[in-house]
């Protein structure tokens, strides 16, 4: 099960990512961006962690369908973010493959001289 420490640095080790805490009422609410865009949200001193990600709307149903601990975003656009509970239910390797999605879906709605240089 990926603790807290490994999804931070999971999503640290992709292209050009910054960590932030934008949100004054909630300090424990991190957001990962790339380009000043957020393609993961955590609250990650809380248990149990959980993490929210964009993903395509059809396979965002399919995945909620497939895994009680993931569903749609919790106070985000319910279409296209699911919010996954990191309870050991859901494989460690498809929630790497959630963020990397999350990421890529972020990085191929940025301008073309953005994408390349995220390549």
């Amino acid at each position: 099960m990926l603790s807290s420490d490994d999804l931070r640095q999971y999503c640290l080790d992709l292209p050009a990512v910054v960590e932030d805490y934008p949100f004054g009422r909630s300090p424990d609410l991190c957001t990962f961006k790339v380009a000043g865009k957020v393609f993961a949200l955590s609250r990650l001193t809380v248990a149990p962690l959980q993490v929210s990600l964009k993903c395509d709307p059809q396979i965002a149903v399919g995945l909620r369908g497939n895994f009680p601990a993931i569903v749609p975003g919790y106070h985000l656009n319910k279409r296209h973010w699911n919010t996954v509970t990191l309870d050991g239910s859901v494989p460690d390797q498809l929630v790497r493959e959630m963020v990397q999605d999350s990421f890529d879906l972020v990085v191929d709605s940025l301008p073309k001289h953005q994408r390349i240089r995220l390549r």
